[in-house]
């Protein structure tokens, strides 16, 4: 070669590196975001750039990539519009693609130490292991991104594996076996608390035909918008919330084992929203508050759950049309709570088989701060406290309800464990729906005193500790609600406030 081809090649290799190499600065946010980054930018509609590419973003061998050989995979989906949700349009064909386009894709290798930077549309596959690694997207607000995890493996101190910063829309499709994982405090990146192993602040996919392992000391995964999950095998180990979006979380395929000590999934924003819809997918959870906690409605369409928390599903409106759920909870099992005023406080079962198995204590198998609707399923709980607590109504229309063993024909008065009888000690932690009388007095509080009853009853409706069937003068009590009120004389005492017990002149509870 001479002097001149010499030059010549020297002058379009460095163009070259310049095309594929910058820096980013993204001061504040951790110390490897700080590093000399590795950007990586494509034009899908400009084959030139496609072209210019470093070795690194070629075509890998056959003995690089899964990804090559795999056949178009998508899930099938049908949409539910009678549901509180209505799902018909929810997911598009992308979304519910498990498989990506690789025609136009580049190729990225994870390296320690670095940030790779994406900033335009279109498809990226990453591959390697490394540490204080991020994957940096920051593209248009019309960009969509799908990031394919090909066996990659990540492990950071203080900075997310994967950091969604812009875009419209990004797809993370797990291609094969992939561990993404953060040990240390999370540092955030300006005004942004980067606080997630997956965080995002655009419209975020989770799919694909393989797995995904997380490691986080906080959140797993992290949306400021929708997070949806059509696919893929997930194990999620965390401080705080598995799975979390401000505005919703739509779920209809996957399977799920997460270990948590705060909610398996949590949906909320400040402005009092935040809806889950769950159509599909296995589910083991292991949560140490709630296991699938909505601000506004919860609506399960289908599913195998198997729940291990205090309150195993809570939102405002909590919607079962099918699915089989399993709860063991040691405070409430469903709990309707009046987190906003956009829509009605209820639970409404419709159909599927919920089993509910409740720990002792001051527990409710199915808890609504406003009323409980039954058309339809299976429902059997184990409660030996509460089973049904409500504020409003209870009806009874269709379906089978099992309470510690025996079928029932109606909703039980509120906070009605079954086949209890009295309960001894503990005044201040009682309950309406099931209270006592002593020696021919009525059984609700006199003299204006707080209302519900202490658990100071016994079977026969003497109180334990000699004390009258009801709180003494200055005795308060905790939580009765709902319940009919019956006087001394057997009718009921509509004047009284709600929550006092079911009552007769001889201390038998009705």
């Amino acid at each position: 070669m001479n002097k001149k081809n010499m030059l010549m090649t020297a002058a379009l290799l460095a163009a070259s590196l310049a095309m594929t190499a910058c820096s980013t600065d993204l001061s504040g946010t951790t110390a490897v975001l700080d590093e000399t980054t590795a950007a990586v930018s494509a034009d899908v509609d400009n084959d030139a750039n496609t072209e210019a590419a470093s070795a690194e973003d070629e075509a890998p061998s056959e003995t690089v990539s899964a990804v090559n050989s795999a056949a178009v995979v998508t899930t099938a989906f049908t949409g539910n519009a009678s549901g509180m949700i209505d799902s018909t349009s929810l997911f598009t064909e992308r979304d519910l693609t498990q498989t990506a386009d690789l025609s136009a894709a580049q190729y990225l290798t994870a390296e320690s130490g670095h940030t790779l930077t994406i900033t335009s549309e279109g498809v990226y596959v990453l591959s390697g292991t490394a540490t204080d690694c991020t994957v940096l997207i920051e593209a248009a607000d019309s960009d969509k991104v799908q990031l394919v995890l090909d066996g990659v493996s990540i492990t950071n101190a203080a900075a997310p594996a994967i950091y969604v910063k812009s875009a419209d829309k990004v797809f993370v499709t797990s291609a094969a076996d992939n561990t993404l994982s953060v040990t240390g405090t999370f540092t955030a990146d300006g005004e942004n608390n980067t606080d997630a192993v997956i965080f995002s602040k655009s419209d975020l996919v989770l799919n694909g035909t393989g797995s995904l392992t997380i490691s986080s000391t906080d959140n797993g995964v992290t949306t400021k918008d929708d997070l949806k999950v059509t696919g893929g095998t997930y194990t999620i180990t965390c401080a705080a919330d598995a799975l979390e979006a401000n505005d919703s979380i739509s779920i209809c395929g996957g399977s799920f084992t997460i270990t948590t000590d705060k909610d398996a999934m949590h949906c909320e924003n400040d402005e009092g929203e935040g809806a889950i819809l769950i159509t599909d997918g296995t589910f083991q959870i292991q949560a140490g508050s709630d296991g699938v906690q909505a601000t506004t409605v919860l609506q399960i369409d289908g599913g195998t759950f198997t729940i291990t928390a205090p309150e195993g599903l809570e939102a405002t409106y909590v919607q079962i049309n099918d699915g089989t759920i399993a709860i063991a909870a040691t405070d409430d099992g469903i709990n309707a709570a009046a987190s906003t005023t956009t829509v009605e406080t209820a639970v409404e079962i419709n159909g599927g088989s919920v089993t509910i198995q409740m720990g002792q204590g001051d527990t409710d198998a199915i808890d609504s701060n406003g009323s409980v609707y039954v058309n339809g399923g299976t429902i059997d709980i184990t409660a030996p406290t509460s089973s049904f607590d409500y504020d409003r109504t209870a009806e009874f229309n269709g379906g089978t309800i099992i309470i510690n063993g025996t079928e029932v024909d109606e909703i039980p008065a509120s906070m009605m464990g079954g086949g209890m009888g009295g309960f001894g000690g503990r005044g201040g932690m009682g309950f309406g729906g099931q209270g006592y009388a002593q020696d021919g007095q009525s059984g609700y509080p006199q003299d204006g005193f707080a209302q519900g009853y202490g658990r100071d009853f016994t079977q026969d409706g003497a109180a334990q500790d000699g004390q009258t069937g009801y709180p003494q003068d200055g005795q308060s009590y905790g939580r009765g609600r709902g319940g009919q009120v019956f006087g001394q004389d057997g009718s009921t005492q509509e004047a009284l406030p709600q929550g006092y017990g079911i009552d007769t002149q001889d201390g038998q509870s009705l």
